[in-house]
């Protein structure tokens, strides 16, 4: 094919599969500016952390004024965007409105995303300094844009809460929908490959490792066998709670009680008792209460459960 073959085969498939931007219509969220205003929100919680040159206390204030001009034009502009998508009717308006709430409380954020970095530092006996967790640990960058992202979501933004989380996704393999409600002391051990649901709700002290999956068992469908959304499908996680490497997790009506331990590569559908250690024994998942004698309070085999191996592993 000539390129002007394949420029008239693309521009038909433009026509016919879609999969364009809206031309000619409402524009969507631009990546990189999405992608740059995540990259600046870290330096407005860190400040001096990621310049490529030394930053002065006589230049923060100027350089923190300079930022914040930036992030609060760029932002309602993509907040604007998200708003037309879905026709809302005063886009503008809100938009301002909503991006100078984000910017105000980023005091509070970064108060609160300073509980995860010290959860890393004292969870992780590799962790040399507070400043080493926030220049290198994947889930300093995850964990802080998922709450920056999860404000945009309370007030229901749509489409740019999920760019900055993805941007996230995409830089740590920490997959954190921006709808999770996540406390304070948050530490995500080593990242890659976690994955936590839009509605899974964690505690304050947790930990997890990588490859964890706070997931959904499956979800409601409407007549017409589309997903229904706003159910609750993903699991809680209380107080105090570590879940160890490769752990599934599944079902909105699932919950991890407070001071209880998830073994390694374990699946689990259905709530555990606060204060137990779960982990897996042969073929069977085994529950016990985290006592000196750890005393056996429940045992499942996987011809006990419905759904068998799927259920247990």
């Amino acid at each position: 094919m000539t390129l002007d073959e394949i420029k008239q085969a693309l521009l038909a498939s433009y026509e016919a599969d879609g999969g364009i931007n809206h031309l000619d219509g409402t524009n969507l969220p631009d990546q990189e500016s999405v992608s740059r205003l995540a990259a600046a929100f870290m330096h407005l919680l860190f400040p001096g952390f990621f310049e490529p040159n030394a930053v002065s206390t006589q230049q923060i204030a100027e350089i923190t004024r300079l930022r914040l001009e930036d992030v609060a034009a760029r932002l309602a502009a993509e907040i604007e965007k998200s708003l037309r998508f879905v026709q809302h009717p005063e886009p503008a308006a809100r938009a301002r409105e909503v991006s100078m709430h984000l910017l105000s409380e980023l005091p509070a954020l970064r108060r609160l995303v300073h509980t995860d970095v010290s959860a890393a530092y004292h969870g992780d006996p590799a962790a040399r300094s507070i400043d080493e967790i926030i220049l290198a640990y994947p889930c300093v960058l995850a964990i802080s844009l998922q709450r920056i992202a999860h404000v945009l979501y309370d007030l229901q933004v749509p489409l740019l809460p999920r760019m900055i989380t993805e941007y996230a996704h995409e830089r740590t393999g920490c997959d954190i929908h921006p709808g999770a409600e996540i406390g304070p002391h948050f530490f995500i051990d080593h990242g890659t490959g976690v994955v936590i649901g839009e509605t899974a709700r964690i505690g304050e002290h947790v930990k997890i490792y990588q490859g964890v999956t706070l997931g959904a068992k499956s979800f409601e469908v409407d007549e017409d066998g589309n997903p229904v959304k706003g159910v609750k499908r993903h699991p809680d996680v209380d107080n105090h709670v570590t879940i160890y490497a490769h752990a599934t997790i599944l079902g909105g009506d699932t919950r991890i009680g407070t001071q209880s331990v998830v073994g390694a590569n374990v699946f689990i559908m259905q709530s555990i008792p606060p204060h137990s250690l779960a982990y897996n024994k042969g073929s069977t998942l085994a529950i016990r209460q985290r006592k000196k004698k750890e005393e056996m309070v429940i045992t499942l085999r996987a011809e006990d459960v419905p759904g068998g191996s799927d259920w247990v592993i």
